[in-house]
């Protein structure tokens, strides 16, 4: 009997993603790898950029808006002294001037103007949207779309590397936050215009770089040990809500929980609204619940048809 093209797949991995590959088609790869009936990512990164891309199958798609909305840390090249049409090393040249000497400790006052809270005005080659349509679709024809400011955090930016004309920095940031035009504002701020030359994300909420795997090892694992082995690279789908208190439920609660009614219980040390839920008899993630009090009513649970 011929294998089917998709079955149910429910977790979390890790992509490094590789240069040039869209987010999506980086997606679609290890999709096929996995036979994953069910799945998307959590943040594009662009063609130019690399590293971690949160992966989400089955009922773990259900809390990829939680990795949407988490802290990243980014590490970027930024290139002196010329400016392009998208903010990257990808457009074409717009202007070129020499790089005034700055030293340490004035480049490191300039910096202090893109820490904490800060607001950039979203780039045009971006896959934001206006009515519908990426605004680098209005960019491509040359159309210019007035865009609103937004207010995002910047915990760290450090310098690692400099050079006459490039600076390599460590970002850690809130969502929504473009590195390309935190690239191009310090460009602006120097006087000398600039672009980015790499991208790579480092980190996305508490998931940390040793856990990212390429699409060759993805490959390799599914090669030598089939898919049994290549589920093993899949990580809990609570790791995206990791942060949150995990309270256990009895059997009871359990069933009345998955008929959508709400539960009490003894004790909450939570300062969230919401909170991981498990059922004590087997240890299995449940979801997520919103908490009242003493009242726990469900807000996002997997499909466990099978306890009911």
């Amino acid at each position: 009997m011929a294998k089917s093209k998709w079955r149910t797949v429910n977790g979390i991995v890790l992509l490094n993603k590789p240069l040039g590959l869209s987010s999506n088609q980086a997606l679609q790869r290890v999709r096929r790898l996995f036979r994953a009936e069910k799945a998307g990512h959590t943040g594009a990164l662009d063609p130019l950029a690399t590293g971690m891309l949160p992966l989400c199958f089955g009922e773990a798609t259900k809390f990829s808006q939680f990795l949407l909305d988490s802290n990243k840390r980014y590490l970027t090249r930024i290139s002196l002294g010329t400016r392009t049409t998208t903010g990257d090393k990808e457009g074409e040249i717009l202007t070129q001037q020499a790089v005034d000497p700055i030293s340490d400790h004035d480049l490191n006052d300039l910096l202090n103007r893109f820490r904490g809270d800060i607001t950039q005005i979203p780039p045009m080659y971006s896959a934001l949207k206006h009515e519908g349509k990426p605004l680098y679709e209005y960019a491509r024809q040359g159309i210019v779309i007035e865009r609103k400011k937004r207010s995002v955090h910047i915990s760290n930016l450090s310098v690692l590397e400099r050079s006459d004309d490039s600076l390599t920095l460590d970002v850690s940031c809130s969502k929504g936050t473009y590195i390309r035009t935190i690239g191009e504002d310090i460009g602006e701020a120097l006087g000398c215009g600039a672009h980015l030359d790499t991208l790579h994300r480092v980190s996305t909420a508490s998931y940390q770089p040793e856990n990212m795997m390429t699409l060759e090892e993805f490959e390799s694992i599914l090669e030598n040990g089939g898919e049994d082995a290549l589920d093993e690279c899949l990580l809990p789908m609570d790791s995206a809500v990791d942060y949150l208190s995990a309270i256990y439920l009895s059997d009871s609660q359990t069933r009345d929980l998955l008929f959508g009614r709400p539960v009490s219980v003894e004790e909450i040390n939570e300062s969230s609204d919401l909170v991981r839920l498990f059922s004590k008899n087997n240890q299995r993630f449940l979801g997520l619940g919103s908490i009242n009090g003493l009242i726990i009513k469900p807000h996002r649970l997997i499909n466990t048809s099978e306890l009911t």
